[in-house]
């Protein structure tokens, strides 16, 4: 069997919104990824503590694959006025071990720099995800996982019309799972 048979090659779709590039990682994206993942207010739902340099440099490699072996995964969100990478969104299939199982629903997450909260920007990445997402999955169910702390992420869930389904512990840490139903 052809080696491009085993591993299909998916290039990263870009995407744009009137203030947002959503492309894919690139390795000059790491130091700001990094320095994110220093500030207590953007690792505060994700991980609740900083990453090394070599989990920031892992979790860039994780979303590469993804977009390989499954066509799709996170997109880079870059600011169109500065050209400042500001953060993640996009879907992944993590194969997450959590009760009740996601079975393969795709499943969205958004983080952005805390310097670029209150802009609207998440709202605007989100939408752009979902749009190609709806496109890309035909209308699947969506799933997504936070914080049931993160009230900022539950109101951006909460204008695309995702809703609690189950509440769950997940790496020993209280879990709410949200979905959104099949888009026609």
């Amino acid at each position: 069997m052809p080696e491009s048979a085993l591993f299909p090659y998916h290039p990263v779709p870009v995407l744009q919104t009137a203030r947002l590039l959503l492309r894919g990682y690139r390795p000059d994206d790491l130091p700001v990824f990094l320095a994110m993942f220093q500030n207590p207010d953007f690792y505060r739902y994700l991980t609740g503590r900083p990453l090394m340099e070599e989990e920031a440099w892992t979790t860039l490699l994780r979303s590469a694959g993804h977009w390989v072996l499954q066509g799709f995964g996170f997109w880079a969100v870059e600011e169109k006025a500065t050209g400042h990478f500001i953060g993640s969104v996009g879907f992944v299939d993590r194969k997450r071990s959590i009760s009740p199982p996601i079975n393969g629903a795709p499943e969205i997450g958004w983080v952005l720099d805390p310097a670029t909260h209150g802009r609207g920007y998440a709202t605007e990445a989100v939408q752009a995800a979902l749009a190609w997402g709806d496109a890309h999955f035909r209308g699947a169910r969506t799933v997504c996982i936070m914080d049931p702390d993160n009230q900022a992420s539950r109101r951006i869930a909460a204008k695309f019309g995702y809703h609690e389904y189950a509440r769950t512990i997940y790496h020993d840490q209280p879990t709410l799972m949200l979905e959104r139903p099949a888009q026609s």
